[in-house]
């Protein structure tokens, strides 16, 4: 059975492949995630994620562009960006302890994104926190 964590990671892939111009990827997310073998809670979990996410994406980005101090929210990496959007769909729209989404982020961040990616997303998911 697929934890969250593993859940978070295909919704990270899933925004990754929007932020890149695939449009239509949502249509195959239940493909998706069965081929990662995200079933029942974790792929329902995932799901209200993923389209939680695109359905506050302005809302999100929104939040995301205060906090990048002189940085256009286009300048930060799509896997990052990915990460963070997820993050503040989390922090924002749900009732999980908020350490919890931060720590799911930054090792998430040290999974996928660059080597920069975990302090980054770290300091600006705290002051999103806030």
């Amino acid at each position: 059975m697929a934890t969250r964590t593993q859940a978070r990671e295909c919704v990270v892939g899933l925004l990754y492949a929007i932020d890149l111009g695939n449009k239509n990827i949502a249509r195959y997310s239940d493909i998706i995630l069965e081929d990662k073998k995200i079933r029942n809670k974790q792929k329902k979990f995932a799901l209200e994620l993923f389209n939680g996410t695109i359905e506050n994406l302005k809302k999100i980005d929104k939040e995301l562009s205060l906090h990048l101090k002189q940085r256009d929210i286009n300048e930060v990496g799509s896997v990052e960006k990915a990460i963070l959007r997820l993050s503040i769909y989390e922090i924002k729209f749900s009732t999980l302890p908020k350490a919890i989404i931060i720590n799911e982020a930054i090792a998430l961040a040290k999974k996928l994104a660059s080597n920069n990616a975990p302090k980054f997303i770290n300091g600006l998911l705290d002051k999103v926190q806030k």
